[in-house]
């Protein structure tokens, strides 16, 4: 068969998967975007090896992640996103780089432009904990000697960090419920990073793309674990903190670094520097860079009162 004749088979096979007309599926579409799960990929590859008398690997559209690349690829004809690039030249070690799009969330701030107004005008972002994260009251107690306490009840908090669209991503949403909302929060601020930069996804997939994700704790997994009822085939990969780096790596198809940095409250900065290093050694020509935080459970607030690090109103007096 030859690579059209495996476009037409691909595209028919998912839209009968998908039940919708083959003419809706767009052959340089990712597959996740199609919301194919591991096992509907292995099974797809097990059809194609029947379908072509010869061995295939099972990892096949992981590595041809659309229709294009892998009828492409199986019909013999050269794959675009699979030409190597020509490596980018090292800028040195002084070289200007381009912060070429931007996007956050903090506390009282969706967006790069209501953080700027939010320092703009000295605005407190600081308040109770809410609710839906634990119960303050009951960890609280002025004295941090006693034991299972807090000496605050103050923090800063993002509203609604259990939303989610799961399908504009991929991903099921029995997945998505094993997922750390910090993974989450990754993805949707990657996304709109490259949006703001002008840089559509169709250009970024194959591309040496770098990712440098700061993350230091996992309270989603903590909670997970400790009921073992609750842990299925997504717990693993939904709380490992390296997948927080390589998840936007394997959505937007990115082939550079694709890493998280734990080096405790300089994460951030830490992703940043290893950024640049990539940026100016030629690693990559383009790199995605930030961290992410969300509180979910008093662990860590009882610990630092105990080690006597913990503002009780909630303030960060750093040294």
């Amino acid at each position: 068969m030859n690579a059209h004749d495996l476009r037409e088979w691909l595209v028919t096979r998912i839209a009968a998967m998908l039940r919708v007309d083959p003419s809706a599926i767009d052959d340089h579409e990712p597959f996740e975007s199609f919301g194919l799960s591991s096992t509907d990929a292995v099974t797809m590859s097990g059809h194609l090896e029947e379908l072509l008398g010869r061995d295939l690997s099972p990892t096949l559209i992981y590595e041809y992640p659309s229709i294009a690349a892998l009828s492409q690829y199986l019909g013999g004809g050269p794959v675009a996103s699979e030409t190597p690039a020509p490596a980018p030249d090292p800028l040195g070690r002084g070289a200007p780089i381009a912060i070429v799009g931007m996007a956050c969330r903090f506390p009282e701030a969706d967006g790069p432009q209501a953080y700027w107004r939010l320092l703009r005008d000295g605005v407190d972002a600081i308040r109770e904990v809410p609710p839906d994260r634990w119960d303050a009251l009951a960890v609280y107690d002025p004295d941090p000697t006693v034991p299972g306490k807090a000496v605050t009840r103050w923090g800063g908090f993002l509203e609604t960090v259990d939303r989610f669209d799961p399908f504009f991503f991929g991903i099921s949403p029995g997945e998505a419920e094993r997922m750390d909302p910090q993974q989450r929060l990754l993805l949707e601020l990657a996304y709109e990073s490259f949006e703001d930069a002008g840089c559509p996804m169709a250009r970024l997939a194959g591309s040496g793309t770098g990712v440098f994700v700061g993350i230091s704790v996992n309270e989603y997994g903590f909670r997970q674990f400790d009921r073992h009822e609750l842990i299925t085939g997504h717990s693993g990969t939904g709380n490992a903190l390296s997948i927080a780096a390589n998840r936007i790596s394997y959505f937007f198809d990115l082939r550079g670094p694709s890493l998280a940095v734990d080096t405790a409250c300089s994460s951030s900065l830490t992703a940043v520097h290893l950024a640049c290093r990539s940026l100016r050694s030629g690693e990559c020509d383009l790199a995605v860079a930030g961290g992410v935080n969300i509180a979910l459970a008093p662990a860590h607030a009882i610990a630092f009162t105990k080690a006597g690090v913990l503002s009780p109103d909630g303030r960060c007096k750093v040294f």
